[in-house]
């Protein structure tokens, strides 16, 4: 396992982290369960293999995450640090902060918390609930009580948000994401970097989606086993990024992971450079063809034509054709996706708008056939 140092915070944390919020669970009678044997025998594995990092939340696995977590440190906690996080946008009072840090450490049953996170910080709930209820003044507090370790943040929203938040010099760590689709977040991570931030980044294989086959980003760099692997050696290929945290579901699932975040053999600054200009030139070839202005709405029919667009462009532009069947099938069944796309009666309404000239209803029936 590769060791980077966290920012300013004195740890050399492992190149992948352990993300707990995808351990098999089940449900019984209405109610959640963990695979208790399971879980731990995928958590240790994962120590057993150089991950000194897991990442909890109180919501994860519906409630049950924080109680695997410390029982699956027992015996590990010299050599693993533990992070979790408050759901900050349950906070309705400025002793809600105390009630619920008292609450996870019982649930982990530690007498600290290594990194302890304000969850899914956004620009609202930093203004409405952060600065309202003070808890930046109590995260402090907590720290020097000794019951935190860590003070860090997980993000959800804008890079220039981001910097706002990283310039109250309250934190220590971000956790943010990025991956080969979306890089939103690079300038924002260099510049935590240069603050002095550690940075542990989620989603490196995007949610899923750069798990399935696509010869298009294999072909970005020799010598790698397949989409998966060049999406995480990209991540820890940036030289911002302390760690690559992995939500892993299986006792393979790390191995493989591990493999990779073991590799010295780091993708070179020309082959970095290639995948990023390659994908430069991916996204623009992808703007070009829909840039999601929305223009076009609404549809007579109810036909989410952007969103069409941008599962279609993962079969088109990126190659994830699997994981772009997969979405596409959602449409008329997930109310989020709008109608199915066959709905679409050319009626010409969303070509008089589209400020791209696209001939929507041509491109939504190639979709159709290709995806459908």
């Amino acid at each position: 396992m590769q060791y980077r140092r966290l920012g300013n915070t004195g740890f050399n944390i492992s190149a992948l982290g352990f993300g707990a919020m995808r351990l098999p669970e089940f449900e019984k009678d209405g109610k959640w369960f963990m695979n208790e044997e399971e879980c731990i025998k995928i958590i240790h594995r994962a120590f057993d293999l150089g991950v000194n990092y897991i990442d909890s939340a109180w919501g994860y696995s519906h409630e049950n995450n924080q109680y695997m977590v410390g029982k699956a440190i027992k015996g590990y906690k010299d050599r693993v640090k533990v992070s979790t996080k408050l759901p900050v946008w349950q906070v309705k009072n400025e002793d809600d902060f105390w009630r619920y840090l008292e609450e996870q450490l019982k649930r982990l049953d530690v007498e600290y918390i290594d990194f302890y996170h304000l969850h899914s910080l956004n620009n609202r709930l930093f203004e409405e609930k952060v600065l309202k209820f003070n808890i930046l003044d109590n995260m402090e507090k907590a720290k020097q009580k000794g019951l935190i370790k860590h003070k860090s943040f997980s993000f959800h929203d804008k890079p220039e948000i981001m910097k706002k938040i990283i310039d109250t010099q309250a934190f220590e760590t971000v956790l943010c994401q990025y991956n080969l689709l979306d890089r939103e977040n690079e300038e924002a991570m260099e510049y935590a970097v240069e603050k002095g931030l550690g940075v542990i980044v989620m989603g490196p294989v995007a949610g899923g989606r750069l798990t399935v086959t696509s010869e298009v980003l294999r072909k970005m760099v020799g010598n790698v086993s397949g989409t998966p692997e060049i999406a995480l050696r990209f991540v820890l290929a940036n030289k911002n990024v302390s760690c690559a945290l992995s939500g892993m579901a299986s006792v393979r699932m790390v191995e493989e992971n591990a493999k990779i975040a073991s590799r010295t053999d780091e993708l070179s600054g020309e082959e970095w450079k290639k995948i990023s200009d390659t994908l430069e030139e991916t996204k623009a070839m992808s703007d070009l063809y829909c840039t999601g202005c929305d223009y076009c709405m609404p549809c007579p029919k109810n036909v989410k034509i952007s969103k069409v667009f941008s599962v279609y462009n993962y079969h088109k532009v990126y190659g994830l054709t699997e994981y772009a069947k997969g979405e596409f099938a959602k449409f008329g069944k997930d109310e989020s996706f709008g109608a199915n796309p066959a709905a679409c009666i050319n009626c010409g309404q969303c070509v008089k708008k589209c400020p791209q000239f696209i001939k929507i209803p041509e491109k939504i029936k190639q979709a159709v056939l290709e995806l459908g």
